[in-house]
């Protein structure tokens, strides 16, 4: 299946089917509640399907993998990923790497790409450890406590060493404070930001004043780092970029701003929430919890990143991608018009009985046999615009499940699994994946 642009003879293609309901109740739907509606949409209106939603634009959901790999292999310039989120603009800055495109996101991402290959992140693998090692001693025992907030407590550390390096200091635990507060996690302070007169006003003012610490403390940060006589050896990702990366090239302040900020977020929120989902899963399976505690034990990365790709297909935490079309094109007969967010759904792929057999089912078995077509696992996107740091969240992710698998007893107190909820541009369990922890006894240890 290819994406056409639309010639002459187009006049005979169809507007995709969608629903009728006024555009404020779409864009409601869309904006709340979109992983549940986008399944009942596919079926009563197929594959292709339009929305109206705000500000008033045409949202097109895709969710066949080989539509979606159509998009993938298309070239870069018909459509443009950057315009899609620019609801994140105000945060992320002008120059951030998921706002890009074209020319400009070729050269960032050929900047970037070096310090997130696989050979890269290895390095990190033992900071993680220490990290995660550090997080379980906090744990509570025998008591219900919010994982997901844990592990982005944990990620925000790592892809935190991840980008500044061993770092002190009173303004950068200020900074670390501060990202907590990141307005990225908020739909309805980000759909505000970019308006000056909410700016001064209730939530979105005081976004305006975190941002406005957070980039004085980034710029004070790029500054000292400058100066540092070890800068040429060090190798976290702000010295990389200040000496010039893999080709020499500097980059100005204010883009290295927009790049911090954005793996800050990028790289520290899709994999705690996929972290927490492993750990909801492990909790209510005592069987998968058995297997996967010895893994943990005998080492066995293989069975535990296998339980990390079924968190990611069972509960993205990212359930579609944005990818603005520069053109008139057509696909399954459909026109789709320039100017239209084509939306594939990571989520309802994730999800088709068609690519998974009992697809309800958290099964990290599937990810063992090669029973797992790779077209339908989209956990990072593809094409050219596939996530710069799959590489390091799904070595961070293992190495964490590893830590704490072989060292506490995971478990519920809950009779009912956690539901889904959009609380902000990621889909998180509604009571942030609630566990109970034991401390394994020397035995456990041992078998």
């Amino acid at each position: 299946m290819l994406i056409q642009p639309i010639g002459k003879d187009g006049t005979h293609l169809k507007d995709p089917p969608g629903p009728r309901l006024p555009r404020p109740l779409q864009t409601a739907l869309f904006t709340w509640r979109r992983h549940l509606w986008a399944g009942q949409l596919r079926e009563k209106y197929g594959d292709v399907v339009a929305l109206k939603v705000y500000p008033w634009r045409t949202v097109i959901f895709i969710s066949d993998p080989g539509h979606i790999a159509a998009m993938f292999s298309s070239p870069p310039p018909r459509f443009r990923m950057g315009e899609g989120s620019a609801i994140l603009r105000p945060v992320m800055g002008e120059h951030s790497l998921i706002l890009s495109d074209d020319d400009e996101h070729r050269r960032l991402r050929r900047l970037l790409a070096p310090v997130f290959g696989k050979s890269a992140v290895r390095g990190y693998r033992s900071t993680i450890r220490e990290l995660a090692e550090q997080e379980v001693r906090r744990w509570p025992t025998r008591q219900p406590f919010n994982s997901l907030d844990r592990m982005r407590s944990l990620t925000l550390e790592v892809i935190w060493h991840v980008l500044f390096g061993p770092t002190s200091g009173a303004h950068m635990d200020r900074l670390r404070t501060l990202l907590n507060r990141l307005p990225v996690t908020d739909l309805t302070v980000l759909l505000g930001m970019d308006r000056p007169f909410l700016r001064r006003h209730g939530p979105w003012r005081r976004a305006a004043g975190v941002l406005s610490e957070i980039d004085a403390l980034i710029y004070r940060t790029i500054e000292e780092r400058r100066h540092a006589p070890d800068l040429p050896r060090r190798t976290d990702v702000l010295s990389r970029l200040m000496s010039g990366g893999t080709d020499g090239e500097h980059l100005p302040p204010a883009e290295i701003r927009d790049q911090i900020v954005t793996l800050l977020y990028a790289g520290h929120e899709t994999t705690a929430t996929s972290l927490a989902w492993a750990l909801h899963e492990i909790a209510r399976s005592p069987e998968t919890a058995r297997v996967a505690a010895r893994a943990a034990l005998l080492e066995d990365t293989a069975y535990l990143e296998a339980v990390v790709k079924e968190s990611m297909r069972r509960h993205p935490s990212v359930f579609e991608l944005t990818w603005t079309l520069t053109e008139d094109v057509e696909l399954a007969g459909f026109r789709l018009p320039r100017g239209a967010t084509l939306m594939p759904l990571i989520g309802v792929v994730h999800m088709d009985p068609a690519h998974y057999r009992d697809p309800h089912h958290f099964r990290p078995e599937r990810f063992l046999d090669d029973s797992v077509p790779s077209h339908a696992f989209l956990p990072f996107g593809g094409g050219v615009r596939r996530c710069i740091g799959a590489n390091l969240a799904m070595l961070e992710a293992t190495e964490v499940l590893q830590v704490i698998l072989s060292q506490r007893a995971i478990s519920t107190h809950r009779p009912r699994p956690e539901k889904a909820v959009c609380k902000s541009l990621t889909i998180a369990p509604a009571d942030g994946a609630q566990i109970l922890a034991r401390v394994l006894s020397a035995i456990e240890q041992t078998l």
